[in-house]
């Protein structure tokens, strides 16, 4: 058996900890993306496009996220050709990602008063010129704080992907202790990760809630 060192085991969590990190990114910029674009759709006047996004958000929704990415894996494999647990977990997790930001700004958006699509109106303005320089700006402040408070829920989500045979923190982990036998250790150490990249997240989407209540207070 292979003696692993306490450094050794903290070493290789780290290393996989940058896979986290990035598959979190690409999971949060990718549904972004598709999350904006969706939520233009649904607030367009077109009646299918409406119900096409609503489908959309509604199917991921609704379904778990493990069994999306056992989907997209081995559904890849038996329906057109075998494809990576890298690019398996990037598209499941964008579409989920995108699929609650579309909701998130939607939201935001219709919280803004209907009085200043009004007010644009009267002043000429249409509605690109509108949603630029008079709705946006606005959701865009009462978006912040979901967004960032989501982005936490999106860097745990990456913990699944092990489950395809993505080595992230939660699979490094997991052949850590398959090689050790100490779990206490490692999933200690392994929760501890998780929690430094999380916990400062949270911090700030409180941080830009209270200053947005007490922005709305002045």
């Amino acid at each position: 058996m292979i003696e692993f060192t306490f450094w050794d085991i903290l070493r290789n969590l780290l290393l996989a900890t940058r896979w986290t990190i990035l598959l979190s990114l690409i999971a949060f910029v990718g549904g972004a993306t598709v999350g904006l674009l969706l939520t233009f759709m649904r607030l367009s006047s077109n009646r299918w496009l409406q119900r096409l996004t609503s489908l959309y958000v509604d199917l991921f929704q609704g379904t778990p996220l493990l069994m999306q990415l056992f989907l997209i894996f081995f559904g890849a494999a038996a329906m057109w050709h075998p494809i990576s647990a890298w690019l398996a977990a990037s598209v499941a997790l964008t579409l989920f990602t995108s699929a609650f930001l579309c909701d998130i700004w939607r939201g935001c958006l219709e919280a803004v008063a209907k009085g200043q699509w009004h007010a644009a109106r009267v002043l000429g303005m249409n509605y690109f010129q509108t949603m630029r320089h008079v709705i946006l700006p606005q959701a865009l402040r009462l978006s912040i704080p979901p967004t960032v408070g989501f982005s936490v829920q999106v860097i745990k989500g990456t913990a699944l992907a092990s489950i395809i045979g993505f080595v992230e923190l939660t699979k490094a982990g997991t052949m850590l202790n398959n090689a050790t036998f100490e779990p206490f250790t490692i999933f200690a150490l392994v929760a501890l990760l998780y929690f430094a990249l999380c916990f400062p997240l949270s911090c700030y989407a409180r941080y830009l809630e209270k200053k947005l209540y007490d922005a709305g207070l002045r």
